[in-house]
């Protein structure tokens, strides 16, 4: 038995990509920068588990398995065309959206109000949180843009806008429930 384990395909040379309908595209279309920049949060989240334990190593695993689901959705274009497939496509679910409500409202239950903007800091992981946010904002603004021009799963618009929320709250618990948050002073250095 023959085993292959050929880790370049070459059929991306040509500066195109195949879509998860197997349409071919160019790697800068606006769809593969959406997705693209979804694989960055994941990435991003990636290095947040390095530092992060317990139930927030737990539930950054899980984005991560919801990242994935993620670009598999934006990958698959023509969602009007899901149920004329011999198999249907993975999308983004709303169950997906309403469980990082719920842990944004269960995190967020044990911070003090905001009584001013916080800079990206702190702790290691409160730093990693915040660069996960950023990234995943601009995933979200791709995936809006793409929105614009073809159709998308309005779920996967709904996740990456509360997957940023996400972020900044758990970034204010790992600063001691926002107790160490890097608070902006305006005009500071003036």
């Amino acid at each position: 038995m023959v085993v292959l384990n050929k880790i370049y395909t070459k059929t991306g040379d040509h500066g195109e990509t195949a879509l998860g309908n197997g349409a071919r595209v160019a790697k800068h279309s606006i769809r593969v920068n959406a997705y693209g920049t979804v694989d960055e949060v994941n990435a991003t989240v990636g290095l947040a588990r390095q530092v992060a334990e317990g139930e927030m190593d737990d539930r950054l695993a899980a984005i991560q398995n919801d990242l994935f689901d993620l670009g598999a959705d934006l990958c698959t274009p023509d969602m009007e065309k899901d149920g004329e497939r011999e198999y249907p496509p993975l999308r983004v679910a709303d169950s997906q959206v309403e469980r990082l409500e719920a842990e944004i409202d269960a995190m967020n239950a044990k911070l003090e109000p905001l009584r001013s903007f916080i800079l990206p800091g702190g702790t290691p992981l409160a730093a990693q949180m915040h660069l996960c946010r950023t990234v995943a904002r601009r995933a979200e603004r791709l995936v809006v843009e793409l929105a614009t021009m073809e159709s998308v799963n309005p779920a996967s618009v709904k996740y990456l806008n509360r997957l940023s929320d996400w972020f900044f709250v758990a970034g204010r618990i790992a600063n001691d429930d926002g107790k160490n948050d890097v608070l902006w002073v305006p005009g500071a250095n003036r």
